[in-house]
């Protein structure tokens, strides 16, 4: 019996970021599949019916990924997952948050937004939900699932109005990100932050679907191998500081993230706080428009005020100066 039990799926990318992260940490836990066979003692513990769900030794039941990833990092230092460098450890947050709001936005878009991508995905979803044990009418099952996930789709801001905004986003940061990549093991040099655990547990379901798969893999490399590498990542050598990644690194905030996600995330928190119901903005020069996201308003609160101690570390203001994101944060 180990002393971690972590209820998750294939088809999740949180789950997946958090299970790479307890093997990086050395953590010996059990993966436990949420299926039909496994729904009742998932039930039991969850407070949300999604994955994952982390049950610990010394603290209460978890499901929310950022934060399991912070408990983890407090009850394992080593090997660390916090760049040494302030300003490097800032910038692993955003980016972290950048993952599991934004660019799941774009995973999603991907997945459940053209066909043959989610129909395949409906399929694995349905083996995995019904432990192989496939129906009769597997056609009118996995349609059943692909109807329920498209329906969640403009929850999570995929609008047709909106699709001239999210591809162009997609292309534009594997591109950058691939950049980065060929000079750096890791974000942050030569072992994995949170940002990392976060992007590469989107990047893995991104891999699965044939559409966006093929793309990454025939135009990001260096992505494509980074995050089969990310599956059990080891630390291949030391975090390094913000003035040796800066040369691939601030391109990809100035032209992507700062375009994107941080004016999205900025007016959807300010939104939330207003109690309005839809969120409507221009991004990257285009109209864009969605469905206030209220737990990713709480996320971005949170990350603010990480801002807000790391304003002082040396060269992060500088950095955000020139990405062009000092006003989100000041």
């Amino acid at each position: 019996m180990t002393n971690y039990r972590l209820f998750g799926a294939e088809t999740s990318p949180y789950s997946l970021k958090v299970r790479s992260f307890l093997r990086y940490k050395g953590v010996e836990f059990d993966w436990i599949v949420r299926s039909k066979a496994t729904d009742e003692e998932f039930a039991a513990l969850a407070r949300v019916p999604t994955v994952p769900l982390l049950l610990s030794p010394n603290r209460p039941a978890n499901q929310d990924s950022t934060s399991i990833l912070a408990t983890v990092e407090a009850d394992h230092a080593e090997p660390s997952a916090v760049p040494d460098d302030p300003a490097c450890a800032a910038l692993a947050l955003i980016l972290e948050d950048y993952a599991d709001e934004w660019l799941n936005k774009l995973m999603f878009f991907n997945r459940w937004g053209q066909k043959p991508d989610r129909e395949l995905a409906g399929e694995r979803t349905m083996e995995q939900l019904l432990d192989g044990e496939l129906p009769r009418a597997k056609k009118k099952t996995r349609d059943q699932i692909v109807k329920r996930m498209r329906d969640r789709l403009p929850l999570v801001g995929i609008e047709k109005k909106n699709e001239k905004t999210l591809k162009p986003s997609f292309e534009r940061f594997f591109t950058l990100l691939n950049a980065h990549l060929e000079k750096s093991l890791f974000l942050f040099g030569g072992r994995p932050s949170s940002a990392d655990f976060a992007i590469a547990g989107q990047v893995a379901q991104l891999l699965m679907d044939p559409t966006p798969g093929e793309w990454l893999r025939a135009r990001a490399p260096f992505v494509t191998a980074w995050s089969e590498f990310m599956e059990e990542p080891k630390a291949g050598g030391p975090f390094v500081p913000l003035a040796e990644l800066e040369e691939t690194l601030l391109p990809l905030f100035k032209d992507e993230v700062a375009a994107t996600y941080l004016p999205w995330a900025k007016a959807n928190m300010d939104a939330a706080e207003a109690k309005a119901e839809r969120v409507s903005l221009k991004l990257d020069g285009k109209a864009y428009e969605q469905v206030t996201q209220h737990y990713a308003a709480r996320a971005f609160k949170s990350v603010t005020k990480a801002m807000d101690s790391a304003k002082s570390a040396a060269g992060f203001a500088e950095f955000l100066e020139k990405a062009g994101a000092s006003d989100v944060f000041a």
